[in-house]
């Protein structure tokens, strides 16, 4: 695989080797549709995958079989004895990042380990594997920083390594055997854990949402310290996130044809229909009334 770098309109794909055996893809689907990557993988390789906002849905077996990776949720995938092709499907606003890595390299990184690691077994080994599981606090920062980084292009292969091995080690960290006090990422998962906290006070109020002083104040963060932290984590500003959030929201109610616009706009906080159809036209460039008509004619 080479690296590469595929972009369309507002959804970017890059492919990087970060050294032999280890790449790194991000997905940045910052569009209104479902954006859809296919790459080549061979079984030699591992496959991990974080959604860190929004979702991806992976295919098999030409379409017959998928995996839908929610938000904060991560996927492994290894199949020795088969070729597991890359065909996903990121949804609208959504983000992911893919470390895929050699059986070799990885053997080769926990050598001495090996049986830490049930898929590096010697029972295991020839075996396929399928793990889903949460995205920790400590996983979310380095997932943000891989696909938020500003560096000068002559640092950035050796920054991502780094940031590649750190992802590996929290991810195969077991937190009930980790000492919590010896933790270096405490202050960031507090924070984190905090910043989505905030999120979930804002979906939970999203009718009449706190100030942003309010909310900092709730969740026990400066108002700077939140402010940077919501975009780090989640790539948008609190009321940017809340104004995306609530119009997908009221796109979906639209759809099931079981509420008129006044009624989704008082669902989502707008007191007039003339504001959130405003809203609404400004997120999806069509008003309320003609997105019903449209999705009636599909």
């Amino acid at each position: 695989m080479e690296n590469n770098t595929e972009n369309n309109a507002q959804s970017t794909f890059h492919k990087l080797l970060v050294e032999d055996g280890i790449h790194i893809l991000t997905f940045q689907n910052d569009t209104s549709d479902n954006q859809f990557f296919e790459k080549e993988m061979h079984s030699d390789f591992i496959q991990f995958h974080f959604c860190l906002k929004g979702m991806g849905k992976f295919s098999f077996n030409q379409g017959n079989y998928s995996l839908n990776l929610g938000e904060e949720k991560s996927l492994l995938l290894y199949n020795p004895t088969k070729n597991l092709p890359l065909n996903v499907a990121v949804s609208a606003n959504s983000w992911m990042v893919s470390i895929v890595i050699s059986i070799q390299k990885l053997h080769s990184l926990f050598s001495e380990e090996a049986n830490y690691i049930d898929f590096l077994t010697d029972d295991n080994r020839d075996k396929k594997y399928y793990q889903e599981q949460s995205i920790s606090p400590s996983m979310a920062v380095v997932l943000s920083q891989i696909l938020n980084f500003n560096l000068h292009p002559s640092v950035k292969k050796i920054y991502l390594k780094g940031k590649a091995y750190e992802l590996m080690g929290l991810y195969f960290n077991r937190p009930e055997e980790a000492d919590i006090e010896q933790c270096p990422f405490l202050i960031d998962e507090d924070n984190v854990r905090k910043i989505r906290k905030a999120k979930d006070i804002m979906i939970q109020r999203m009718v009449e949402p706190p100030s942003l002083q309010e909310l900092a104040d709730e969740i026990g963060l400066s108002l700077k310290k939140l402010k940077e932290g919501f975009k780090e984590v989640y790539g948008d500003t609190v009321f940017g996130f809340l104004f995306d959030y609530k119009m997908d929201f009221a796109r979906k109610l639209l759809e099931t044809g079981r509420h008129n616009v006044n009624e989704v706009g008082l669902k989502v906080g707008y007191s007039t229909a003339s504001h959130f159809i405003a809203a609404f036209k400004k997120k999806f460039g069509t008003t309320p009334k003609k997105y019903i008509q449209s999705v009636n004619l599909i």
